[in-house]
């Protein structure tokens, strides 16, 4: 009589299988993580974005007679530098001086929370316009057209693998 053989390996195999299956599903769920981390981390500079527009608009709005004036109208980033130690004092300041305290404070908090962030404020009529810091298409058009525009980096999208700066803005009535 002869024995019967019976094959062997074919549960070796399915577990190999099962392996590099369940590691494909792994990597994809990797990307997934990775895709989502990065997504999260935009949303995060949007809303600092916004966040910093509804802070320098809270200010105008404190400090109506510094709008009337036209002390936030500033379409140049070098006039966000003025120190006014007045306005940290207790007997306050004048409301030209508040609102180029304001812009420099804001100019700060720009700049720690948002990288390469710069933050413009000015009246233009067409906000939509606007490419650079150093050139923000601020017309000076509408007494009433203030816009808040702020540019930042956002590194980690693959549409802004060259570095180019992100844009927001808001228009509003102080």
């Amino acid at each position: 009589m002869n024995p019967v053989r019976t094959q062997g390996g074919f549960t070796l195999l399915e577990v190999l299988i099962a392996i590099v299956v369940v590691a494909f599903g792994l990597l994809g769920l990797a990307g997934l993580q990775v895709f989502a981390l990065k997504n999260n981390q935009s949303a995060s500079l949007r809303v600092a974005a916004t966040n910093l527009t509804t802070d320098i608009i809270d200010r105008m709005k404190a400090n109506y007679l510094g709008v009337i004036g036209g002390e936030y109208d500033r379409p140049n980033t070098a006039s966000y530098n003025s120190v006014e130690p007045t306005c940290t004092q207790a007997t306050g300041c004048p409301p030209e001086a508040l609102a180029r305290n304001d812009l420099r404070e804001w100019k700060e908090r720009i700049e720690a929370a948002l990288p390469g962030g710069v933050g413009i404020v000015c009246l233009d009529s067409t906000p939509n316009e606007a490419a650079t810091p150093a050139a923000p298409g601020c017309d000076g058009v509408g007494a009433a057209a203030y816009v808040v525009k702020i540019w930042w980096y956002d590194d980690r999208t693959q549409a802004n693998v060259a570095g180019a700066l992100k844009y927001m803005y808001t228009s509003f009535n102080p």
